[in-house]
Protein backbone atom coordinates (compact mmCIF):
# COMPACT_ATOMS: atom_id res chain seq x y z
CA UNK A 1 0.00 0.00 0.00
CA UNK A 2 2.86 2.20 0.65
CA UNK A 3 3.82 2.26 -2.99
CA UNK A 4 0.27 3.32 -3.96
CA UNK A 5 0.40 6.09 -1.36
CA UNK A 6 3.84 7.17 -2.66
CA UNK A 7 2.49 7.24 -6.17
CA UNK A 8 -0.54 9.23 -5.08
CA UNK A 9 1.78 11.67 -3.23
CA UNK A 10 3.91 12.02 -6.37
CA UNK A 11 0.81 12.50 -8.52
CA UNK A 12 -0.55 15.11 -6.05
CA UNK A 13 2.85 16.87 -6.03
CA UNK A 14 2.92 16.80 -9.83
CA UNK A 15 -0.63 18.16 -9.93
CA UNK A 16 0.36 20.95 -7.53
CA UNK A 17 3.36 21.82 -9.73
CA UNK A 18 1.11 21.67 -12.77
CA UNK A 19 -1.45 23.91 -11.04
CA UNK A 20 1.36 26.34 -10.09
CA UNK A 21 2.65 26.31 -13.67
CA UNK A 22 -0.91 26.90 -14.90
CA UNK A 23 -1.27 29.85 -12.50
CA UNK A 24 2.05 31.38 -13.69
CA UNK A 25 0.99 30.85 -17.33
CA UNK A 26 -2.32 32.58 -16.65
CA UNK A 27 -0.46 35.48 -14.99
CA UNK A 28 1.85 35.72 -18.02
CA UNK A 29 -1.10 35.58 -20.41
CA UNK A 30 -2.78 38.32 -18.36
CA UNK A 31 0.41 40.40 -18.44
CA UNK A 32 0.69 39.84 -22.21
CA UNK A 33 -2.95 40.83 -22.68
CA UNK A 34 -2.30 44.03 -20.69
CA UNK A 35 0.85 44.73 -22.72
CA UNK A 36 -1.16 44.13 -25.90
CA UNK A 37 -3.84 46.57 -24.72
CA UNK A 38 -1.17 49.23 -23.94
CA UNK A 39 0.47 48.61 -27.34
CA UNK A 40 -2.86 49.04 -29.11
CA UNK A 41 -3.42 52.30 -27.20
CA UNK A 42 0.05 53.51 -28.25
CA UNK A 43 -0.53 52.48 -31.85
CA UNK A 44 -3.86 54.32 -31.76
CA UNK A 45 -2.13 57.40 -30.34
CA UNK A 46 0.61 57.15 -32.98
CA UNK A 47 -1.99 56.80 -35.74
CA UNK A 48 -3.76 59.92 -34.45
CA UNK A 49 -0.41 61.77 -34.25
CA UNK A 50 0.38 60.64 -37.82
CA UNK A 51 -3.00 61.90 -39.02
CA UNK A 52 -2.40 65.27 -37.33
CA UNK A 53 1.12 65.45 -38.82
CA UNK A 54 -0.18 64.68 -42.31
CA UNK A 55 -2.85 67.38 -41.93
CA UNK A 56 -0.22 69.88 -40.73
CA UNK A 57 2.04 69.02 -43.68
CA UNK A 58 -0.91 69.43 -46.08
CA UNK A 59 -1.71 72.84 -44.59
CA UNK A 60 1.97 73.84 -44.72
CA UNK A 61 2.16 72.80 -48.39
CA UNK A 62 -0.89 74.96 -49.13
CA UNK A 63 0.65 77.91 -47.28
CA UNK A 64 3.95 77.50 -49.12
CA UNK A 65 2.04 77.28 -52.41
CA UNK A 66 0.19 80.51 -51.64
CA UNK A 67 3.47 82.19 -50.63
CA UNK A 68 5.12 80.94 -53.83
CA UNK A 69 2.23 82.38 -55.86
CA UNK A 70 2.58 85.70 -54.04
CA UNK A 71 6.32 85.85 -54.70
CA UNK A 72 5.80 84.77 -58.31
CA UNK A 73 3.12 87.37 -58.97
CA UNK A 74 5.27 90.01 -57.27
CA UNK A 75 8.18 89.14 -59.55
CA UNK A 76 5.83 89.17 -62.53
CA UNK A 77 4.70 92.69 -61.56
CA UNK A 78 8.34 93.82 -61.30
CA UNK A 79 9.10 92.27 -64.70
CA UNK A 80 6.14 94.02 -66.32
CA UNK A 81 7.59 97.36 -65.23
CA UNK A 82 11.32 96.72 -65.72
CA UNK A 83 11.43 94.46 -68.78
CA UNK A 84 10.06 96.87 -71.46
CA UNK A 85 12.85 99.37 -70.74
CA UNK A 86 15.46 96.61 -70.51
CA UNK A 87 14.42 95.17 -73.88
CA UNK A 88 14.50 98.59 -75.51
CA UNK A 89 17.92 99.56 -74.08
CA UNK A 90 19.64 96.21 -74.71
CA UNK A 91 17.90 94.77 -77.79
CA UNK A 92 16.22 97.76 -79.44
CA UNK A 93 12.78 96.20 -78.88
CA UNK A 94 9.97 98.70 -78.52
CA UNK A 95 6.83 97.10 -77.08
CA UNK A 96 3.39 98.44 -77.93
CA UNK A 97 0.58 99.13 -75.50
CA UNK A 98 -0.12 101.62 -72.78
CA UNK A 99 2.65 102.40 -70.34
CA UNK A 100 2.70 99.60 -67.80
CA UNK A 101 0.53 97.40 -70.01
CA UNK A 102 3.13 96.46 -72.64
CA UNK A 103 3.46 93.00 -71.09
CA UNK A 104 0.55 91.00 -69.78
CA UNK A 105 -0.49 87.48 -68.79
CA UNK A 106 -2.05 85.65 -71.71
CA UNK A 107 -3.24 82.19 -72.73
CA UNK A 108 -2.02 81.23 -76.19
CA UNK A 109 -2.50 78.17 -78.35
CA UNK A 110 -5.20 76.00 -79.81
CA UNK A 111 -8.31 75.47 -77.72
CA UNK A 112 -7.78 72.76 -75.14
CA UNK A 113 -3.98 73.06 -75.43
CA UNK A 114 -3.53 76.67 -74.39
CA UNK A 115 -0.34 77.62 -72.59
CA UNK A 116 -0.28 80.37 -69.99
CA UNK A 117 2.35 82.97 -70.77
CA UNK A 118 3.29 85.16 -67.78
CA UNK A 119 4.74 87.95 -69.88
CA UNK A 120 3.27 88.39 -73.35
CA UNK A 121 3.91 91.43 -75.49
CA UNK A 122 4.01 92.60 -79.06
CA UNK A 123 6.27 95.21 -80.57
CA UNK A 124 9.01 96.03 -83.06
CA UNK A 125 12.73 95.48 -83.38
CA UNK A 126 14.53 97.21 -86.26
CA UNK A 127 11.20 97.72 -88.06
CA UNK A 128 10.27 94.06 -87.77
CA UNK A 129 7.24 92.81 -85.79
CA UNK A 130 8.15 90.68 -82.77
CA UNK A 131 6.33 88.82 -80.02
CA UNK A 132 7.76 88.50 -76.52
CA UNK A 133 7.01 85.27 -74.68
CA UNK A 134 8.25 85.49 -71.11
CA UNK A 135 8.21 83.63 -67.83
CA UNK A 136 8.83 84.92 -64.30
CA UNK A 137 10.40 82.43 -61.86
CA UNK A 138 11.94 83.32 -58.53
CA UNK A 139 14.83 80.85 -59.09
CA UNK A 140 15.87 79.85 -62.57
CA UNK A 141 17.86 76.65 -63.00
CA UNK A 142 18.51 74.64 -66.14
CA UNK A 143 15.36 72.56 -65.64
CA UNK A 144 13.18 75.71 -65.57
CA UNK A 145 14.74 76.90 -68.83
CA UNK A 146 14.09 73.49 -70.37
CA UNK A 147 10.47 73.41 -69.16
CA UNK A 148 9.79 76.94 -70.43
CA UNK A 149 11.35 76.23 -73.82
CA UNK A 150 9.41 72.96 -74.18
CA UNK A 151 6.14 74.70 -73.22
CA UNK A 152 6.46 77.54 -75.73
CA UNK A 153 7.93 75.62 -78.69
CA UNK A 154 4.51 74.68 -80.13
CA UNK A 155 3.28 78.26 -79.73
CA UNK A 156 6.40 79.89 -81.18
CA UNK A 157 6.11 77.63 -84.24
CA UNK A 158 2.60 78.96 -85.03
CA UNK A 159 3.48 82.67 -84.79
CA UNK A 160 4.37 84.60 -87.93
CA UNK A 161 6.43 87.17 -86.03
CA UNK A 162 9.91 86.74 -84.65
CA UNK A 163 9.66 85.34 -81.11
CA UNK A 164 11.81 86.75 -78.32
CA UNK A 165 11.95 84.31 -75.40
CA UNK A 166 12.64 85.86 -71.99
CA UNK A 167 12.87 84.57 -68.44
CA UNK A 168 13.04 86.89 -65.43
CA UNK A 169 14.12 85.76 -61.97
CA UNK A 170 15.61 86.76 -58.64
CA UNK A 171 18.31 84.09 -58.96
CA UNK A 172 19.80 82.72 -62.17
CA UNK A 173 21.89 79.57 -61.77
CA UNK A 174 24.87 79.00 -64.11
CA UNK A 175 23.16 75.84 -65.46
CA UNK A 176 20.31 78.09 -66.62
CA UNK A 177 22.67 80.54 -68.32
CA UNK A 178 24.35 77.84 -70.42
CA UNK A 179 21.08 76.23 -71.50
CA UNK A 180 19.36 79.57 -72.16
CA UNK A 181 22.21 80.65 -74.45
CA UNK A 182 21.87 77.39 -76.42
CA UNK A 183 18.09 77.86 -76.78
CA UNK A 184 18.19 81.60 -77.46
CA UNK A 185 16.35 82.53 -74.29
CA UNK A 186 17.20 85.87 -72.72
CA UNK A 187 17.67 85.64 -68.93
CA UNK A 188 17.16 88.82 -66.93
CA UNK A 189 17.77 89.10 -63.19
CA UNK A 190 15.22 91.22 -61.36
CA UNK A 191 17.85 93.80 -60.40
CA UNK A 192 19.12 94.34 -63.95
CA UNK A 193 18.27 97.55 -65.79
Amino acid sequence: MRSVEDRIDRVEAALERLAEAQRRTEERVGALAEAQRRTEERVGALAEAQRRTEEAVRQLAQAVGRLSDTVGYGLEDVAKVVLPGYLERHLGIRLSGELGEELKRQWIGPEGNEVEINLYGEGEQNGRRIVVLGEAKSRIYGREVEQFDRAIQPIAATLNEKVVKVMVGYLIHPSASRLAAEREILLVASYQR
